[in-house]
């Protein structure tokens, strides 16, 4: 076990490069390297989360399964990720982010194989559980890799970017998985993004970086000149994780964050067999609206990120009250919108997607990296992901419930009934408005 841990633990400090120019050309190299695993290998690595949001309806069409069971097995993925998502966090304070990530991704990539060879129902939220346990390794190393190689300054807009990887996941599950599931079937949706997740893997590993001071640089926050009020103030980092737990302003995001993800989810769970039941779509096309949606977040992640940190002096309270309303106002247009406006449907899509990505990009980890000591940045990202993702899973309950109990055969063809389910998706968005807009004075960390 010690060996374990010591192969995981960053890495020690080496002695400071004095060369100022060296300095300079090693952080722009390794900080571009950075962004890369971060962003595009996070990106790459999402699917292996979404697949079973695109081979819900084969399965329940083949009676495989039914829409209760694909909700347990769902959550079973959410709240794994919740509690994976939790100790990761605290982990990845600690950790060499460079092997956890990649570690991560490469037994998410397995366990994604073997969900391709099961029918049986227990086996699947067994393995769907680790496959969120795993998934749980990458946002808090991304939140890490943030602190220590950007400044606080520039945090907003590189936080965005880097949001942007969840909307890369998305658009290549609803475009690139769906069609590989019309073509081959449910169980390529496993199998093919697992395969290529080995390869996303190893190139993470490959381009990811420990901390600056293991690479003989010195802190992000000297390089920039960039220190901020609590920068020095925690010198251990377990003292400052536990400054995490006793912020009120915290819980209060973690609950706002939970009520976001539950639409969030809704949306990517039960999206696509929404637009085949209610509006007549077939599984592509399903699949190029919602993957049209999430190329939009790709923009909205960075435009949140720039517009608060440029217009609003890193405040970020002001652009999630606006993002909330634009965002409920579409979600109004996409559910009670009268099938055959494809045009209209797939605009509310695209501004509903630029105002979700943004609203995650703060709800889920951007404010809360603002507000707490950088050294429990991982700390702050898992406490909230704890938050968002049981939320998350209950949703996966709630509206497997829902859907079933208003849904009936009908010359055996199962009819749809999204009427009471949809009120509590919106619902759940306008909530996270409300607790969001409570933390209008809450001050950002200089």
């Amino acid at each position: 076990m010690n060996k374990i841990l010591s192969f995981f633990a960053t890495g020690e400090d080496i002695e400071p490069i004095q060369d100022q120019a060296t300095i300079d050309r090693l952080y722009k190299k390794y900080r571009l390297k950075v962004m890369l695993a971060i962003t595009v290998g996070y990106g790459f690595a999402y699917p292996l989360r979404l697949a079973m949001n695109v081979v819900k309806k084969p399965l329940i069409d083949s009676g495989v399964f039914s829409a209760m069971d694909l909700g347990n097995i769902g959550s079973a993925l959410l709240y794994a990720y919740a509690l994976g998502k939790l100790t990761n966090g605290f982990l990845a304070d600690h950790a060499n982010v460079k092997r956890f990530f990649a570690f991560g991704v490469l037994m998410s990539a397995i366990v994604n194989i073997a969900m391709g060879w099961s029918t049986v129902l227990w086996i699947w939220i067994i393995l769907w559980g680790f496959n969120g346990w795993f998934q749980g390794y990458g946002a808090p190393t991304g939140a890490v890799s943030l602190s220590n190689w950007y400044s606080n300054k520039e945090r907003g807009l590189y936080y965005g970017i880097w949001s942007t990887a969840h909307a890369i996941g998305e658009g290549l599950t609803f475009v690139v998985t769906a069609s590989i599931v019309s073509f081959w079937g449910w169980r390529a949706g496993f199998i093919g993004p697992g395969l290529f997740s080995i390869f996303v893997a190893y190139a993470i590993y490959l381009v990811m970086q420990d901390r600056p001071q293991t690479l003989g640089l010195p802190s992000i926050a000297d390089w920039k000149n960039d220190h901020g009020a609590e920068d020095n103030k925690h010198a251990n980092t377990r003292d400052a994780q536990k400054i995490i737990l006793k912020s009120p302003a915290i819980w209060i995001l973690g609950i706002a964050s939970a009520s976001m993800y539950m639409t969030r989810y809704a949306i990517n769970s039960w999206g696509i067999l929404y637009l085949q039941e209610a509006k007549g779509y077939s599984l592509i096309e399903a699949g190029g609206i919602l993957g049209l949606n999430t190329l939009a977040g790709i923009i909205g992640c960075v435009a949140y990120g720039w517009i608060s940190d440029k217009y609003f002096g890193a405040k970020r309270p002001p652009v999630t009250l606006l993002f909330g309303v634009i965002e409920i106002m579409a979600l109004v247009v996409i559910f009670y919108l009268a099938p055959g406006h494809p045009i209209i449907l797939t605009s509310a899509f695209f501004i509903y997607g630029f105002t979700l990505s943004g609203l995650l990009a703060a709800l889920g980890g951007l404010f809360a990296i603002d507000i707490a000591p950088k050294k429990a940045a991982g700390a702050a990202m898992g406490v909230i992901g704890v938050f968002s993702y049981i939320g998350a899973g209950l949703q996966d309950q709630i509206s497997g419930f829902l859907i079933d109990k208003n849904s009936m055969l009908v010359d055996g063809v199962m009819q749809y009934d999204f009427s009471t389910v949809i009120v509590y998706w919106i619902g759940s968005s306008i909530v996270s408005m409300i607790l969001a807009s409570t933390l209008w004075k809450i001050k950002v960390r200089e």
